[in-house]
């Protein structure tokens, strides 16, 4: 094997990830002392590029950033003006009042946002204090050194290599990257982010923690009647169409220019492996309420993505020799207000002030325990404590049980901060709770009419997503077997329902079942990483710049 010599370059702090939590660690990085270099890789073709959230912004992060945001032309001008809670049914629906939910679940004060053009802004915010930020440089590596006693450290990533052939050679044009090391390493990919799941694995930071828990979630624009449009209107709804199948619910934001933000989250939690997510959101848009809104409109983007749903007692270990985890890729979604943008931006800014405190103290690749403390006792751990039986409520009790027993248990959590419940357990991760596909009758979903409803290759387009199809696929298989060998038999392989992208098939070729992989759709939302009953899939970084394209996500 041909031994690979890469330049290096030396950063006070190295960021991966250009999202809330990355871009907020290193603006805080800079504000607290300009002389930190601080550099931030971002595998999207620019910054916002792989952002997808909602999103309704709890501007509480980006306050403590900038307490002049306003002034300084941050895109976070829809405030929410009204908040609707409904149960729908197949063809109606319940309005469930907003006084009897505690506090917390009111959106007074936030905006509806797209986070891709936040990010962008808070990315010239960070170049103009003097942060680098590369665009296309995927993070494919870790850079592993040893400590004095021989332990395990993070010294850095290796970012920018292009050129492998699709058997993992090195081609013709092949770049070997480069080595970016730094005192401290900060992982702010995301949800399962790829280099986050080897460090967590690595140095065990799971260990005596529940599992994490995720749903996916998937997101259209549609652009709408401008009679029909309530700029600053939040409604979210649950029970139809995912009734008993899975948990879930969906959100309508109505933004600016006569947009609507319009998606639904699927638990992946589910245990019928005949649930077909996309499908689910495609008959949502049939409900009247939305059909309705829908009308005489156009769909302008589409895009999926994971969602991290353990809370509280999921959150791994935070830091570790070398570097800490921030935001969604530790998992600090605050899930019955489905937000965790705050919480994310929140992280980088404790974690930027624990690094620049250990720089300080002329320390290097050590644990940054600082962190830790502040994200547990700060503001984050306020946000996630309180609320961190709602998830396993669901899981147990079901949607109208955790409506109740759940809003009970925030209620006293709010107002004395105790749980009747303590601290309630999830039990089994996403990949184990997949059952048998013999024990439930396969679902029969109308076919998408092209008007409100879209299959998927039709839809991916509008992620604008692109893969170069020389390079190795990202998708990778521990035993190439099981899909057909397992899958098959046992869960009729959900990963040809459970993707929202279409990746996966399962095609006929010479009169015996295949696996196919088109991982030139895939939008990074991860599922498959997280929901193959076998565990067989684990998702890589591709090369830099390859994914979707994400105009205002």
């Amino acid at each position: 094997m041909t031994e690979i010599t890469r330049e290096a370059m030396d950063y006070d702090v190295v960021i991966v990830g250009a999202g809330p939590s990355g871009l907020s660690a290193a603006i805080r990085l800079k504000q607290i002392d300009p002389a930190l270099e601080v550099v931030v890789l971002e595998k999207g073709s620019e910054v916002g590029a792989h952002i997808l959230s909602g999103a309704v912004l709890d501007p509480v992060g980006l306050a403590t950033l900038f307490p002049d945001w306003k002034d300084k032309g941050a895109p976070v001008t829809t405030e929410v003006k009204e908040d609707n809670f409904y149960m729908l049914s197949a063809s109606g629906k319940v309005r469930i009042p907003n006084w009897p939910m505690p506090k917390l679940m009111s959106n007074h004060g936030n905006y509806i946002v797209s986070m891709g053009n936040v990010c962008r802004w808070l990315a010239e915010q960070a170049e103009e204090l003097g942060v680098e930020i590369f665009p296309g440089m995927a993070a494919s590596q870790i850079v592993w050194d040893t400590n004095e006693d021989g332990s395990p450290r993070v010294a850095g990533v290796v970012a920018g290599e292009f050129g492998r052939e699709p058997d993992g050679s090195i081609g013709a044009n092949y770049e070997p990257g480069l080595e970016l090391r730094g005192k401290y390493v900060f992982f702010g990919e995301g949800v399962r982010g790829s280099l986050s799941k080897e460090v967590i694995a690595k140095f065990d930071l799971s260990a005596g923690k529940e599992p994490q828990k995720f749903g996916l979630g998937m997101k259209e624009i549609w652009e709408i009647d401008p009679a029909k449009h309530r700029e600053g209107t939040v409604s979210h709804t649950m029970g139809w169409p995912l009734g008993k199948n899975a948990g879930g619910g969906s959100f309508i934001y109505h933004a600016e220019n006569n947009q609507v933000f319009i998606g639904l989250v699927t638990h992946l939690n589910y245990e019928n492996p005949h649930v077909f997510p996309y499908m689910e959101f495609q008959r949502l848009k049939h409900h009247p309420m939305i059909a309705d809104l829908l009308e005489g409109g156009k769909r302008v983007a589409y895009g999926a993505r994971a969602i991290s749903e353990g809370g509280y007692q999921s959150l791994p270990k935070l830091s570790f020799p070398g570097g800490v985890l921030l935001g969604c890729s530790a998992g600090m979604v605050n899930v019955p207000r489905i937000k965790g943008n705050h919480n994310a931006m929140l992280s980088g800014i404790a974690a930027a002030e624990a690094a620049a405190g250990a720089i300080a103290a002329e320390r290097a690749g050590d644990e940054l325990t600082a962190y830790e403390t502040a994200i547990h006792e700060g503001p984050v751990g306020k946000d996630l404590k309180p609320v961190r039986n709602v998830k396993p409520l669901w899981a147990k009790l079901g949607l109208m049980g955790s409506l109740a027993f759940g809003g009970l248990d925030m209620w006293t959590n709010s107002l004395f901060g105790f749980s009747f419940f303590g601290t309630l357990k999830h039990g089994k991760s996403d990949a184990e709770a997949t059952g048998p596909a013999d024990k439930f009758e396969p679902i029969d979903y109308p076919k998408p009419d092209g008007v409100l409803s879209f299959d998927r290759l039709t839809n991916v387009a509008f992620a604008a997503t692109n893969h170069e199809e020389s390079q190795p696929c990202h998708l990778k298989l521990a035993q190439a077997d099981v899909p057909i060998s397992v899958n098959l038999p046992k869960f009729d392989e959900p990963a040809q329902r459970y993707c929202p992208a279409g990746v996966y098939e399962v095609v006929e070729k010479d009169g015996k079942p295949e696996f196919v992989i088109n991982f030139q759709n895939c939008v990074h939302c991860k599922t498959c990483d997280i929901k193959d009953p076998s565990q067989n899939i684990t998702w890589t970084t591709p090369q830099g710049a390859d994914g979707p394209n994400y105009p205002n996500m």
